[in-house]
C-alpha cells in the first residue's frame, strides 16, 4: 500500500466488499470497463446507466455502440446477468456501493480556457446527482480523464450532501488504447488508484484483483493519479510527433523514416513503441490531455513547460497540413474537381471513434482546395462522417455556413467498399491502417482510376507492396522513391 495514502478518518464508516457498482456514463471507457468487471467478477452486480437512452438502447442490442474486438462476446456473455445497462440513474446511484464517473470531459469550446481547458460540467452535475439521491457509504471513483486537483472540487460538492451519506473518492485513470481495448482491460500494464484512505482503495483494489497479478496494482495519493494520466499521454504523443517531424527531414534526404525508427528503437532507452510515422495521431485522448495540460502548466505560472508541451500539438496539425500540401503539389498543383478516394476515416484501424481523426482535417483541407472525396471506412457511418464535416467546419458560434454545408453535401459521398471509393478517382489517400486495405485488387483498381494514378499512404500501410509495377505513383511518410 503506498505510504503516502492518508490516515483513516474516525468519521468515515469502515468499507466492506464491493458487491454492487454502478458506472455512470456508457461511453468508449465505461462500457467496456464494466464489461470486464461483469465478466471477471460474477459476484459484483454492476450497473451503467445514461441519460441517453438511445446509447443505453444500443448496449442492449445486437449492434453495440462502440466496436472493439472481442467486446460484443463478452457484453453478451454477462448482460443481463450481472451486467445491466439502464437509463434507471437514480436508483442505480442508491444501490451502489462503489460509483464510477465515466463521464465525456471536452475541451472548452467557450469561455475562459477555451480551446485548451477540460470542460468538467458533466462531472461537476454527476457529483451534485450523487449528493442528491445517496444513502449510506459510497466510493465514488473517477474513471474520466481529469486535471490534476478536480477530486478536490469532487470531494467538495459530496460534501454538501443533505441525505446524510458519506464518500470516500478516489482516482482510477483509465490507459485504454481503442482497438486493444478489451486486451488492454484483461491484461493491463498497470491498474492506477489514488486516494485518500487505505480501506476504500482497498476495496478498488481487490475488485481488480480478481484478475489482474497484485504487482500490477499502482496506488498512489489522489493527485499522481490524476496527473499521471495527462502525462502518459502526453509523453505517448510527444514520440509520435518526434518521429513525425522526423519523416519529414527524411523525405528531404531521401532517408527512410521506418528505417530511422527501427534503428533508434533497438536501444533499450528508447525502445521500439510509438515510432510509426503517420499523417497524424488522433482520438479522443492525445490532443485533449495536451491541451488540458498546456493551461493547467500556464494556470499555475509555467509558460516554459506549457510551450514545449504546445509544441507536441503544433507539429502533429503541422503533419496533417504537409500531407496535404504534398497531395495537391504533386497532383499538379491542384486538385479541384478532382475525385479523390479517402480509405479510413476513424483515427486508427479496429475501431469507430472518430474523435480528433486525421481524417476529418486531411477530408477539411482538401474540400477547400474544392476536392471531391469518395470516402469509406468499413466500421464508421455516413451519418458520423458526415457529422464531423459539419463540426469541423463550423464558425465560432457551431453555425455551418450555407458555402460549407454546400461543399460537404456536394463534394462528399460515403461508399461501402475501397474499390467503388477508388472507382474513376485521381488519387487514393490512406488514411487509417485497416488491414482489409493490403488486400485490395489494385490491378483491377489501377484499371478503374485516372491516370495518372496517384497513391498517397498516410500510414505507410501499403508500403511493402509493389505498386509501381501496377502503374500507381505511390508516396508514403517519411520516405522518398
Amino acid at each position: 500500500m503506498s505510504a503516502t495514502a492518508a490516515a483513516p478518518s474516525p468519521q468515515l464508516p469502515a468499507v466492506g466488499p464491493v458487491k454492487k457498482i454502478c458506472c455512470i456514463g456508457a461511453g468508449y471507457v465505461g462500457g467496456p470497463t464494466m464489461a470486464m468487471i461483469a465478466h471477471k467478477c460474477h459476484d459484483i452486480e454492476v450497473k451503467v446507466v445514461d441519460i441517453n437512452a438511445q446509447r443505453i438502447a444500443q448496449w442492449n442490442s445486437d449492434t453495440l455502440p462502440v466496436y472493439e474486438p472481442g467486446l460484443d462476446e463478452i457484453v453478451k456473455g454477462r448482460r443481463d446477468q450481472n451486467l445491466i445497462f439502464t437509463t434507471e440513474v437514480d436508483q442505480a446511484i442508491r444501490e451502489a456501493d462503489m460509483i464510477f464517473i465515466s463521464v465525456n470531459t471536452p475541451t472548452k469550446t467557450f469561455g475562459v480556457g477555451a480551446g485548451r481547458a477540460a470542460n468538467l460540467e458533466f462531472i461537476e452535475k454527476c457529483a451534485r446527482k450523487i449528493a442528491e439521491v445517496s444513502e449510506g457509504h459510497k466510493i465514488v471513483v473517477e474513471k474520466s480523464t481529469l486535471p490534476v486537483r478536480t477530486a478536490e472540487a469532487v470531494k467538495a460538492i459530496l460534501g454538501e450532501a443533505t441525505t446524510g451519506a458519506t464518500f470516500d473518492v478516489l482516482s482510477n485513470p483509465e490507459f485504454l488504447a481503442e482497438g486493444t481495448a478489451v486486451d488492454d482491460l484483461l491484461s493491463p500494464d498497470r491498474v492506477l488508484i489514488g486516494g485518500e484512505r487505505e480501506e476504500a482503495i482497498q476495496a478498488l483494489v481487490d475488485v481488480y484483483a480478481q484478475w489482474v497479478p497484485r504487482e500490477r496494482l499502482l496506488t498512489t495519493n489522489l493527485w499522481s493519479s490524476e496527473l499521471s494520466k495527462l502525462t502518459a499521454n502526453a509523453f505517448l504523443a510527444q514520440r509520435v510527433s518526434s518521429i513525425n517531424s522526423i519523416s519529414a527531414l527524411c523525405e528531404a534526404t531521401e532517408a527512410d523514416v521506418d528505417e530511422v525508427a527501427a534503428a533508434i528503437g533497438t536501444d533499450s532507452r528508447i525502445g521500439p513503441k510509438f515510432l510509426k510515422a503517420s499523417v497524424g495521431f488522433g482520438g479522443s485522448c492525445f490532443q485533449k490531455d495536451i491541451l488540458n495540460l498546456v493551461y493547467l502548466c500556464e494556470y499555475f505560472g509555467l509558460p516554459e513547460v506549457a510551450d514545449y508541451w504546445q509544441q507536441v500539438v503544433a507539429m502533429n496539425d503541422y503533419q496533417k497540413r504537409r500531407f496535404v500540401h504534398r497531395m495537391v503539389r504533386t497532383m499538379f498543383n491542384t486538385v479541384s474537381d478532382k475525385k479523390i478516394a479517402i480509405w479510413g476515416f476513424a483515427f486508427k484501424k479496429d475501431t469507430n471513434d472518430t474523435r480528433e481523426s486525421a481524417a476529418i482535417y486531411v477530408c477539411r483541407d482538401l474540400l477547400l482546395e474544392k476536392a471531391r472525396l469518395s470516402i469509406y471506412d468499413p466500421q464508421v457511418t455516413k451519418e458520423q462522417i458526415v457529422s464531423d464535416m459539419e463540426a469541423v467546419f463550423q464558425n465560432g458560434d457551431q453555425e455551418l455556413s450555407a458555402i460549407s454545408r454546400q461543399l460537404i453535401e456536394n463534394n462528399i459521398e460515403v461508399v461501402s467498399d475501397a474499390e467503388s471509393a477508388a472507382k474513376d478517382a485521381h488519387a487514393i489517400a490512406v488514411l487509417t491502417e485497416w488491414d482489409e486495405f493490403e488486400e485490395a485488387d489494385f490491378r483491377a483498381i489501377a484499371e478503374q482510376m485516372k491516370k495518372p494514378a496517384f497513391i498517397f499512404d498516410g500510414r505507410n500501410k501499403l508500403k511493402s507492396l509493389s505498386l509501381e509495377e501496377l502503374g500507381f505513383q505511390y508516396h508514403g511518410i517519411g520516405f522518398s522513391r
